[in-house]
């Protein structure tokens, strides 16, 4: 059954179209909360609470990319969340100076190098750095960066779920990235020697 129609059956309270539908895109939202809030256990509840309004809304739903009308909702959470709560950026990690303001040639967290035993535990450590990193942007560049990079949505789409022009996505973006590299580079011994920045050599 394709999506449409599970959506026209949900609309219709048919709880086991609806449970297809979460089933396809819980990883997505989970995911979106988790790098978002930086908490498992408060991904996992916004996750249920996103679905759940999007059931309890499906009826406003007037057709369109589905992913974006529920990424939506969850970035919303995720906002809400924060209101009630207050959170800010933990500093769990002590960071070093920063070097050089170089880019890299790629953004580490995109990098795809499968770990070998003995690299686990570092590797764990380096996740630890990024989520980190993710964590103390700026709330508004936090979203982008998480649907864009990490969601792989395209700039329409992001541009959609957070209601905001494509050109102050793609801004917001550049300096979101900026910011996480400039932000890694306090963890550089945990960085694979490719994505370090080097310092510039004194004649």
């Amino acid at each position: 059954m394709d999506e449409n129609a599970l959506i026209r059956l949900s609309k219709k309270d048919d709880l086991d179209a609806f449970n297809k539908l979460v089933l396809i895109y819980q990883e997505g939202v989970f995911n979106l909360a988790l790098r978002f809030m930086g908490d498992e256990m408060l991904a996992a509840d916004i996750a249920q609470q996103s679905f759940i309004s999007a059931f309890q809304n499906l009826r406003s739903f007037r057709g369109g990319n589905f992913r974006a009308w529920l990424f939506r909702i969850t970035a919303n959470n995720c906002y809400d969340e924060l209101r009630r709560s207050k959170r800010r950026p933990t500093q769990s990690l002590t960071m070093i100076d920063k070097e050089s303001g170089e880019e890299m040639e790629e953004p580490i967290w995109l990098a795809d190098e499968t770990p070998g035993p003995e690299d686990q535990f570092t590797n764990k450590e380096l996740e630890a750095a990024i989520q980190h990193c993710i964590s103390a942007l700026p709330e508004n560049f936090r979203m982008v960066l998480v649907l864009v990079e990490i969601q792989e949505v395209s700039y329409a789409e992001a541009a959609r779920i957070a209601k905001t022009p494509i050109g102050t996505i793609r801004s917001r973006l550049a300096r979101a990235r900026q910011q996480i590299q400039e932000c890694l580079q306090g963890f550089k011994e945990l960085l694979p020697e490719k994505y370090r920045l080097k310092s510039r050599s004194t004649p």
